[in-house]
Order: structure tokens, then sequence, then C-alpha cells
């Protein structure tokens, strides 16, 4: 690797190249090691998550949101995957000289709803301005800290061998709106990006059913990629059923026509749930329950053969693998 190309940011397998061969050797220790969606510290008798992420997203207003409430919802949600309650956010803000402040208001407007909505505060910040094209428009980053509860251990590295897989909803909604919003493609169509927060969502499951090994959102790379990570991370195979995964048909018709695979397109506002399968229906029905969650669905299951990997079983009833992302199907999709 000479030089940092635009699939580096991809989510998929130059993603994770680059961060398990440059970037955890750099800072070595076990904690980072883990490779979860939030770090999990021990402070005193408290256990905290901890994360942080940044924003780039193009363009930095969409139908379903904007670059504000996709930083909030992010960074909150990659705090529950850990099962932990978010609490406190910072905001950095990078900003283009010339960028206009009607825009800046409208976008701290909505940070603030989308805050209150997931119940946590930004509590601190910092704000740098650089020259003209020097960035483009706005760039933000989110820190958060929440708190585990006491006796919770949810983690990439917990999935086990009969295992259920539970999306909490239709997939491949955000990269799509995105990228038609890029690309100036002109359908007939109401797509939104699913960008929410799941903290809610999270807590009224794991009061529901103390049979949850992992959760993950599967944001860049998709679905596909986020499988193969915790294949990966808990040394199992992975076996998920075409048929049941949701798309809505309008998603599915775009991607037809842009050739694009849902699988490995961005959500922002999706679950996935690995659960034991005594378990699995008291789940299901807690995640229907939620805002969020009417189209949950059980995709697939943990089997003990081809470890690392992923497999789906396809409508015709073939087998093919799911890999990680190859490649950049869309740049800055958050």
């Amino acid at each position: 690797m000479e030089k940092i190309v635009l699939d580096h940011g991809s989510g998929g397998k130059a993603y994770f190249r680059l961060i398990s061969d440059l970037l955890v050797p750099s800072f070595d220790n076990p904690i980072l090691a883990r490779l979860d969606d939030s770090a999990v510290l021990d402070v005193g008798k408290n256990r905290l998550a901890f994360s942080t992420d940044t924003y780039v997203v193009d363009p930095i207003f969409f139908p379903g949101g904007n670059i504000g409430d996709l930083a909030v919802n992010g960074t909150v949600n990659d705090l529950a995957m850990s099962g932990a309650v978010p609490r406190y956010l910072s905001l950095g803000l990078i900003l283009e000289e010339g960028f206009p402040t009607d825009d800046l208001e409208k976008i701290l407007r909505t940070m603030k709803n989308a805050a209150a909505k997931a119940d946590v505060l930004i509590v601190t910040g910092d704000t740098k301005v650089v020259p003209r094209k020097a960035a483009d428009k706005i760039y933000i980053n989110t820190s958060g800290i929440g708190i585990i509860p006491d006796g919770l251990n949810i983690s990439g590295h917990n999935a086990r061998c009969g295992d259920k897989i539970i999306i909490s909803g239709t997939i491949a909604e955000h990269g799509i709106i995105i990228l038609i919003q890029r690309e100036k493609i002109e359908f007939e169509s109401e797509i939104t990006s699913d960008t929410a927060p799941l903290n809610s969502m999270v807590q009224r499951i794991i009061q529901a059913s103390d049979g949850i090994h992992a959760l993950r959102d599967p944001t860049r790379g998709g679905v596909g990629t986020t499988l193969n990570e915790i294949a990966i991370q808990s040394n199992i195979g992975i076996d998920i059923y075409e048929e049941s995964i949701p798309v809505k048909e309008e998603v599915a018709a775009v991607c037809r026509l842009l050739g694009i695979d849902p699988l490995y397109v961005a959500n922002e506002g999706r679950l996935i749930a690995f659960v034991s399968p005594d378990h699995v229906e008291k789940v299901l029905d807690a995640i229907r329950r939620c805002e969020h969650g009417k189209d949950a669905a059980i995709i697939g299951e943990v089997t003990s053969g081809h470890a690392g990997k992923v497999r789906m079983k396809t409508r015709i009833g073939g087998l093919r693998i799911v890999d990680m992302l190859t490649g950049e199907q869309l740049p800055r999709i958050c």
C-alpha cells in the first residue's frame, strides 16, 4: 500500500486491511484490538463505552436528514452496539471558508433535535475554519461516552454456533438516496435515508432477553461486510437467506438498474443482532414494537462450518460466498 485511495474509506476489504495492517499495529493495545463499534473501558466500578466518528457525507442535505443528525445518530448507535446507554457527545467542526451560516444554523438545529431524541447531551467541542477548497463545505466529528449496564457483555467476538441473525429493518436506503441525490438521478420514488438513533431499541431488546450475544450497525460496507467482520471476530460461519432479507421494492429497483448489490449499501438506522435461538422470537417481537423496527426479520444463522466466511442461499436455491465489499461503490456515504 503506497498511497491512500478512496477504497480505503469504503468499509470493505481495503478499509479492513488499512485498519488491521497499519492503524491497529501503530497503537497496539488490547482495548483497540477488539475492533468493536466502541471501546469498552473499565473506570473505577463503571464500564464505559467510548466511540468516535467523522462525517464527510456529500451532499450534506438529503431526504430524511442531513450531515448533522447523521453525526449524532451514528455515534449514538456505535455506543449502543455494546449495550451502553449513550450519555454525552462532543462536536468537532471543520468549516470551509465561505460556508453559509444559514446552512450551519440548520445543521446545528438538526443536531440539537437529534440529541434530544436520543437523550444525549453535546457537552464539548471544537471548530476550525480552513481556506476555500481546503475542505468541502463542512466535516463533522462526534465522539461519545455511554454507560454499560452491569453484567452485560455484547461484542462482535461473542457470536455462537446456533445463533439466529436479525436485521432490524429494510436495508440500503441511506446509501441509495445519497447516490440518487449526488448523481441527480431522477426516480419517481419516496426513498429517504434511514438515519435514526437505535439506543432505545437496544435497551428494549436487552430488557426483553439476556440471549443477545452481538450487535452491529451495518453502515459503510453494508450488511455483507458487517457479517464478515463478525464471522472473523467470532471465528464462526454464517449462512443467510436471500429471500428473507428485507429490501423495499423501490430500493431494489434502483439497485437492479445500477448494478448494485444492496448487501453492500450503507445503512444508518439499522442493527444486526446475533441472538440465542431460544430467545429470538422475544427479541424479534421487541424490535418490531420499536419505531424503526416494524420490518425486522430473521435473515440467517451461525454455523460450525466455513469459519470466518459468510454464505448466502439464493432465491433459486444455490449457495454463494458473500465476501467483504471490494472497491468503493460510493465515496463519502457518511
